[in-house]
């Protein structure tokens, strides 16, 4: 059980992907996607994951998260009960200086969509920007992956 602090922002372009040191594929589903609280079925790359947050503070940078990893058959028979909307994407992370941004590069009905996220110890952790980062999006619930599920990019 924790805390996460993160923020959000859109991606202008691919470059991030030449600093990349890792790429991720990630598939995932919605057992509930309740504002008060997201129950999250993942498959990341061959590891099975149960996650559970809950509503978000007023800024949107925070709220309680809790995972557990499950067996890959567990996680794909999960899937199976989710909501209606699968997410695929592409993740890749790009270490700047002393944070970690995780890039999503979205498939399928969220074809083009490019968004980074920061995690952060405080939600007034200053970090350096690199110049891929675009529009802050934190707290904007359309980017939330369980609205992108019910409500994907292309129909924008």
């Amino acid at each position: 059980m924790s805390v996460e602090i993160e923020r959000k922002f859109l991606v202008l372009n691919h470059s991030f992907k030449e600093q990349a040191y890792q790429k991720t594929t990630i598939k995932q589903g919605f057992l509930n996607s309740n504002k008060e609280r997201v129950v999250r079925v993942r498959i990341k790359d061959d590891s099975g994951f149960l996650t559970i947050k809950g509503k978000s503070n007023t800024t949107g940078t925070t709220r309680f998260e809790w995972e557990k990893e499950i067996s890959l058959e567990d996680a794909n028979n999960l899937l199976q009960l989710c909501e209606k909307g699968v997410i695929e994407k592409y993740r890749y992370l790009v270490k700047i200086e002393n944070h970690v941004f995780e890039v999503d590069e979205f498939l399928g009905d969220n074809l083009g969509l490019l968004v980074a996220e920061i995690e952060l110890s405080s939600e007034n952790e200053s970090f350096s920007k690199p110049t891929w980062l675009g529009e802050e999006v934190t707290g904007q619930i359309k980017y939330y992956n369980s609205n992108l599920s019910k409500l994907p990019f292309k129909d924008w």
